[in-house]
Parts: C-alpha cells; sequence; structure tokens
C-alpha cells in the first residue's frame, strides 16, 4: 500500500506555553507522512531551499519516509512562525516566509504517478489540481486547505474540490467556505461541492463526519498537557487516510476505524514540539491509546 503526499515542508518557530523552539522541521506534508507511515509507504511530494538541513532529510529517510520528489532549489524554505500563548487552539502568525513556494512545480517518479491514494495538504489549490492531473488512475485522493485560499483562490478551490472523495477542513474554514454558522448544515453545503466526505476538525472538541449516508461526531482523546498543536491536523489526516487506504470497503466501520487512528495519532502530536512526540511513537503504543479511548467512549 502506498500514498503519495503533496504539501509543504517547512521550518518553524513556535513560542506556546511550554517554551519556544527555533527551526523546527514542520511542513503539511511532514506531519501527515510521519502519521500515515504506520499504515503505507508513504511519498512526499514538495520542496526545499538550499538552506534546509540534510539532517532532516536524513531523518525523514529513517522514518521510512520516500522523499524521491522532495526537491531542492535554490531559494529559501518555507518557514513560518507562530504563538499559541492566547489560544491553544489558534495559533497568532507573527511571521511567514514563502521562499521557494513562490515557484514550486510538484514532479514525480513515474512509480509515483501510477499510486491511487494521495492527499493533497494545504498549498495553493493550482499546485494540488496540478499535481493530481500527474496521477493516472487516482482511487482514494483527499483534501486540506485554508482560508488564505479560501479568500483568494475560491475559484480554484472549487475547481479541486470536484475532483477529490473526501475534504478535511476545520471549523472556521468549514463556515466560511459554506456560509452557514451550524456545522451540519456547513457539511451538507460542502458536500455539494464534490467530496463525498466532509470531516470537520473541532480542536479539542474532536471531529465531526459526514456524508450522504453517516453523520457523527468524535470526541478528541482527552490530554492534560498540550506541547505544541502544530500539524495536528496533518496527522489526523495522516492516520485518517492511512487506516482508509487499507480497507477494502469504504464503509461505515471502516470509516470509523479511521476516524479514531486520525484521533490518536493527533493526539501524540500535540504531546511534543515539531515532529518529536509522533516520531518516537510505534504500533503498539497507538493501539493501546487507542484500546483505552475506545473503552472510555463505549466504543466496540
Amino acid at each position: 500500500m502506498k500514498i503519495a503526499v503533496l504539501g509543504t515542508v517547512a521550518l518553524d518557530t513556535v513560542v506556546t506555553p511550554t517554551g519556544k523552539r527555533n527551526n523546527l522541521l514542520g511542513g503539511s506534508a511532514v506531519h501527515f507522512a510521519l502519521s500515515a507511515r504506520f499504515f503505507a509507504k508513504t511519498h512526499i511530494v514538495a520542496v526545499v531551499g538550499k538552506d534546509f538541513p540534510i539532517k532532516h532529510v536524513s531523518f525523514l529517510k529513517n522514518k521510512g519516509i520516500i522523499v524521491d520528489s522532495l526537491s531542492k532549489t535554490s531559494g529559501e524554505t518555507f518557514r513560518w512562525s507562530g504563538d499559541y500563548c492566547s489560544d491553544l487552539n489558534a495559533a497568532q502568525t507573527l511571521d511567514t516566509k514563502l521562499g521557494v513556494l513562490l515557484t514550486f512545480e510538484p514532479s514525480l517518479t513515474e512509480e509515483e504517478k501510477r499510486i491511487e491514494n494521495v492527499f493533497l495538504a494545504n498549498v495553493d489549490p493550482d499546485i494540488q489540481y496540478y499535481l493530481l492531473k500527474k496521477i493516472r488512475s487516482p482511487k482514494l485522493v483527499g483534501l486540506d486547505s485554508m482560508n488564505f485560499w479560501i479568500d483568494n483562490k475560491l475559484k480554484s478551490l472549487k475547481r479541486i474540490l470536484k475532483k477529490v472523495n473526501f475534504f478535511v477542513v476545520n471549523d472556521a474554514e468549514a463556515r466560511q467556505l459554506s456560509g452557514e454558522k451550524n456545522l451540519v448544515r456547513a457539511a451538507r453545503a460542502l458536500r455539494k461541492l464534490g467530496p463525498k466526505m466532509i470531516i470537520i476538525k473541532k480542536g479539542e472538541h474532536g471531529v465531526m463526519f459526514y456524508s450522504d449516508k453517516i453523520t457523527f461526531c468524535l470526541p478528541a482523546f482527552p490530554i492534560d498537557s498540550v506541547v505544541d498543536p502544530t500539524g495536528a491536523g496533518d496527522s489526523f489526516a495522516g492516520g485518517f487516510m492511512g487506516s482508509l487506504s487499507k480497507s477494502r470497503n469504504i464503509n461505515g466501520e471502516a470509516i470509523k476505524k479511521a476516524l479514531i487512528y486520525g484521533t490518536m495519532l493527533a493526539s501524540f502530536n500535540v504531546e511534543g514540539f515539531g515532529p518529536d512526540k509522533v516520531s518516537g511513537i510505534s504500533s503498539k503504543l497507538i493501539n493501546k491509546r487507542l484500546s483505552s479511548f475506545k473503552k472510555t467512549t463505549s466504543w466496540k
């Protein structure tokens, strides 16, 4: 089983009530891949600059992540700086430097063009569309986006939404894109844009899933010490798609299982800065937490 993820590989500077870390390995593709690797061989499609430390590439390789399409070009790596001291559910962006993302045109190996499971993490929707056209026979395609693209590239976002199976979005973005305050109505409106499955992330309050046949909510795993929420949504998406890609039939049970795995991976993510926590866990530890979660929520 293989998954290709298009997204960012970044250098993050993060401030939280726990402390500050400079130039952490980050980016949507990194957080997604570190979760998805537990279920499938995961290929990253992204770009970095000449300033990107080689140790981070070695780190990804050592975790079993395929970096054949992680290109390195002249210029600076995408950098993001955020502060969570006021609200752990929403970062205050201090600085963003797009760097090499401004001229990024993703390329794939011949092997990657045959991958059936594709996740389009948060980047320009025109880049997402460009990448998807290179995939020969996509079977399961997921999409993430953000408020910036809703504001500035709505037409392009709606174009790619017609091409995907599921859409992962946070509650504020779901309301913004749909124009609906109620999340059930928002999900219904997003479904009409194309994706058969809508997943609305609600931070510490869990996640809501919507499709034509199934609608339900899942609580978050209770964490008493949140260190750094950066990338939690991408970690969730990696666990969700990784689990779902292994299912022969995408039915209600497979979806619920995938949502639980996504929730577990997100819960580990927030317990450390950057990729520190998720990179050090094992499948055994994930399943142990999953069993505990099922007991506390009465899931079978």
